[in-house]
């Protein structure tokens, strides 16, 4: 008997690739229901897991260049560059005050740019496409740092290294939203940051054992390496939709969902097709794209993006970063402003781990809760120390150690979550039809946000001195606690046609909770299954 039934269920698998039932004719009972044996967790996490490493090493690759000049400044200055002399044929290469300080920013200066134009790129060219080929500006960046024998050798990289670096934000954001399940996704996208950050701080670590030309050749391993991988990685298949190729989509789901037949993929294929239906009867081809702007699925996201940019910068921790020698000097901390650096940069790199770590299982809001009001409470003991030191050396040398391990907190804690939050929300708080360009320009204001807070520091030092700036920088980061406990919505396991669902009902502005039947229990959502298959199907709907 027990043959018997084998046989049959194994006929009815072989004839079909939907249906594997066995129908009793007496009472028409499913004795074996229709199941699509999807990939164990790990192996279905890995392939994702695997295609945002391969990114990864385009934007380890970044931070890199961000922290190379930290590097390279004490040798080309030229008070020093006789003792600095390595014997490499150009090491007479000397910058003096005025030079060093547009090599130290136009970089940064360069990066918005790149921002702007990388949402025009990412649509037409494909994620993957636009990762690889930026690599290859990267590595003309690090040869022309390593045999720069001018100053306008030297800016050019720079210049090179800053557009690039702007460039890859819209399709190194939208890559992971698009690739990864609702549950991995903002765990995943927080590696970005992550990545970033250890690329800055390996030049300084590589910096105490080697010269910065030397550090600059042996980057040039990441960005090749990040080519031969992202080849071996799909292009999303939401973009693959979009222009047309659901068989090569099809294949791309197969891949990233652990390697697994198409029949396992076919609900969410369906899904996402619908999604980009639905995307394309929304908006009419005879309409301007800019209307796409004026709707509410791109002010509200983009009003909490930029908000959150705002905390995160103007909250001290990036002014304390640029200015972290002088800052602990002015504090009367007993450390070497190079330990410092490398000691700060390993704190924040402790910060992003953490957030890496823990935002699937507390989600965003209470992560982001839990850092901008720890940094508000830290940078104000921090002023009131040196309030408390201000004038007098006895003082600020009792205060001194107590302002240092707040300090190094406030590094932590905003690394912890506000810091990344908007570059994990980026990639999937925008509609997918304006999501490039939407996520370049959020991108370009968070550097201009940044410029303007290095360059204000020093006037606020002058008017409010040290203890006032950082009474300034501690409001900010408690009133944007309020601003994002009404206004932050929870994305964390949410798919991204839920969350652009949420922003467009105005009765959802101060919601906090992402209702999963906004849009799953629709009725012409279900792809046409019996109820069962439904409900896994969506369950498994990926972003849209």
């Amino acid at each position: 008997m027990g043959t018997a039934v084998a046989d049959i269920y194994h006929d009815s698998v072989s004839n079909s690739g939907k249906s594997r039932r066995f129908d009793n004719q007496n009472n028409n009972i499913n004795m074996f229901p229709r199941k699509e044996n999807p990939a164990k967790p790990f192996r279905k996490a890995l392939p994702q897991i695997l295609a945002v490493t391969a990114k990864n090493l385009l934007v380890i690759t970044y931070g890199m260049t961000l922290g190379l000049p930290s590097i390279a400044i004490p040798a080309l200055q030229e008070k020093r560059n006789s003792t600095m002399n390595d014997g490499h044929p150009h090491d007479q290469l000397t910058l003096d005050e005025a030079q060093i300080s547009i090599f130290s920013s136009l970089n940064l200066i360069c990066v918005p740019i790149g921002c702007l134009l990388s949402g025009v790129l990412t649509q037409p060219f494909g994620r993957k496409r636009c990762m690889i080929f930026l690599n290859l500006p990267f590595i003309v960046a690090f040869l022309s740092f390593c045999y720069s024998s001018s100053v306008p050798m030297l800016y050019t990289a720079l210049i090179i290294s800053g557009l690039s670096g702007g460039l890859l934000e819209a399709p190194v954001l939208t890559y992971v939203a698009e690739i990864t399940e609702p549950h991995l996704r903002g765990m995943l996208s927080a590696t970005a940051s992550m990545t970033t950050i250890l690329g800055t701080v390996s030049q300084l670590l590589l910096g105490n054992f080697f010269t910065w030309r030397t550090v600059a050749l042996i980057d040039l391993f990441f960005p090749v390496a990040a080519i031969v991988a992202l080849c071996f990685v799909p292009e999303s298949p939401h973009w693959l939709i979009s222009k047309g190729r659901i068989t090569a989509a099809e294949k791309a789901l197969c891949w990233l969902r652990g390697w697994v037949e198409p029949d396992s993929v076919q609900s969410e294929l369906s899904l996402l097709q619908k999604s980009h239906d639905q995307s394309l009867n929304r908006s009419s081809p005879t309409s301007s794209m800019y209307i796409m702007y004026m709707k509410r699925t791109f002010l509200i996201p983009f009003l909490i993006i930029t908000m959150s940019y705002f905390i995160g910068h103007f909250g001290g921790m990036t002014v304390i970063q640029t200015y972290v020698v002088s800052i602990f000097e002015d504090l009367g901390a007993p450390i070497d402003k190079y330990f410092a650096a490398m000691l700060f940069g390993l704190v924040e790199l402790a910060g992003a781990l953490t957030c890496v770590g823990l935002i699937h299982y507390t989600g965003k809001r209470p992560l982001t809760m839990f850092s901008t009001v720890g940094c508000g409470i830290c940078l104000f003991g921090v002023a009131t120390c040196a309030y408390m030191g201000y004038g007098d050396a006895s003082s600020k040398s009792q205060y001194s150690s107590f302002s240092t391990m707040l300090l190094l907190a406030t590094a932590y804690l905003s690394h912890a979550s506000i810091r990344l939050l908007p570059w994990i929300m980026i990639g999937e708080i925008y509609p997918a039809e304006i999501k490039g360009m939407a996520s370049g320009a959020s991108a370009s204001v968070s550097y201009i946000f940044a410029f303007t807070a290095n360059i204000s520091y020093d006037t606020m030092i002058r008017y409010l001195s040290l203890h006032g700036t950082m009474y300034f920088y501690s409001a900010i980061s408690l009133l944007g606690s309020l601003f994002l406990y009404y206004c932050l919505p929870e994305t964390e396991n949410r798919t991204l046609h839920e969350i652009e669902n949420h922003f467009a009902n105005k009765e959802h502005l101060f919601k906090k909770k992402i209702s999963k039947t906004d849009i799953l229990h629709r009725k012409d959502e279900k792809p046409e299954e019996n109820e069962d298959e439904s409900t896994e199907a969506d369950c498994i709907l990926e972003t849209s």
